[in-house]
């Protein structure tokens, strides 16, 4: 595993399209048990070095009801985004994640972490990688439906500030996700 992620750390595939540079943001070891799957590191990541260390992380612990000391326990939790690196800008945000990495570097990761019991796919660039057709119609439905992918995965929607309209739109994400979602989390 040390030997991987030093590889994934020093990968340099992206390097012409990435605005910043490469800096392959990843956290895993082989007895973690949970895999959290976002979509790519932002700014602030990129710059810390220290994957969810922004608003979108803080919201995601909340949610899991687990501390940082937790969180960021390797192992225990990986973290495991779909583009390793920060993207670049566009128009309604961040650019997607770059589509090398996942193909690149995921299922090497996957097979050194023996443990694994839970995959949350965080937004839909993980959502249609990893459900591929067995997806709902979009995000919304698919996290409704989440009892249709347990044991293995756990669809979310991402927990950016942005998207504070979406929350207030689905109280039922609140009221019956989020208890399922911790307890899934404290058994793991």
């Amino acid at each position: 595993m040390k030997n991987l992620l030093s590889e994934i750390r020093d990968c340099k595939v992206c390097d012409a399209h990435l605005p910043l540079g490469p800096r392959p943001i990843v956290a895993a070891h082989e007895d973690a048990k949970i895999i959290i799957i976002g979509q790519a590191p932002g700014t602030k990541v990129h710059e810390t070095g220290v994957p969810w260390d922004d608003p979108s992380g803080r919201q995601l612990r909340k949610w899991l009801g687990v501390s940082d000391e937790v969180f960021y326990d390797e192992t225990k939790i990986a973290l495991v985004p779909m583009g390793f690196c920060y993207p670049g800008k566009g128009k309604g945000g961040d650019l997607p994640p770059r589509p090398e990495c996942a193909p690149l570097w995921h299922q090497k990761l996957w097979d050194t972490m023996p443990n694994l019991e839970l995959i949350i796919l965080i937004g839909t660039y993980a959502q249609n990688y990893y459900l591929r057709g067995e997806m709902e119609k979009n995000l919304t439905e698919t996290v409704k439906a989440y009892k249709n992918y347990l044991p293995k995965y756990f669809p979310l929607p991402h927990p950016s500030p942005r998207n504070r309209f979406w929350l207030t739109k689905n109280p039922w994400f609140e009221d019956e996700i989020l208890p399922e979602l911790k307890k899934r989390v404290q058994l793991s």
